[in-house]
């Protein structure tokens, strides 16, 4: 996954990065390799160019959780601001939120930060907007709609609450399963 760790030097390339997680993120050496299993990429990143930046991006945002970011979210880390994180936000922006609004939806939702714009956001925002026709409110309120498959998920499942006349919330009619929205759908929608 990762074959440049077998050639870093542990001085200056890893011994970096195990101090950035012991200092910065509070991490004990002894769940070092927890984090490290989540995201092989923090070997390999550059301390000074991406892992510091990325941090102190994060927490200007508002990420406070240090244990969040370090055991659910160090991909995050490995983002580079101006060319991964910068641009997620300032799409959410270029749709109508407001940048408050688009935090917001990121601090919910940190999985957005690792979407692609082009294959994710695009084509599920012009489905909610289009087909849908949905209100900017609903993902804000819910962003984690970004985060289910537009083909498998999201139009089968539009598709059926149009067909059957009923309303249904986004958290609703995506997060329930098979079995629970089949139900959904035989009781009109709740």
């Amino acid at each position: 996954m990762c074959p440049q760790i077998l050639t870093s030097d542990i001085k200056t390339d890893l011994n970096p990065v195990f101090n950035f997680l012991s200092y910065d993120l509070k991490v004990p050496e002894q769940n070092f390799r927890k984090v490290i299993n989540k995201c092989p990429r923090l070997l390999i990143s550059s301390v000074r160019d991406q892992l510091k930046p990325a941090l102190f991006y994060l927490q200007r945002l508002g990420f406070k959780d240090l244990y969040a970011l370090a055991y659910q979210d160090p991909i995050l880390l490995v983002s580079r601001v101006e060319k991964t994180l910068i641009p997620k936000l300032d799409y959410l922006v270029s749709i109508g939120f407001s940048k408050d609004d688009a935090v917001g939806m990121v601090l919910r939702c940190p999985g957005l930060f690792t979407f692609s714009i082009e294959n994710n956001f695009k084509p599920k925002f012009e489905y909610f907007d289009k087909e849908m026709k949905g209100e900017l409110e609903e993902l804000k309120e819910f962003p984690q709609y970004f985060a289910f498959s537009l083909e498998k998920r999201i139009k089968p499942r539009h598709t059926e609450v149009v067909q059957c006349g009923i309303g249904v919330s986004l958290p609703l009619m995506l997060k329930s399963t098979d079995e629970e929205f089949r139900e959904l759908i035989r009781q009109g929608g709740g």
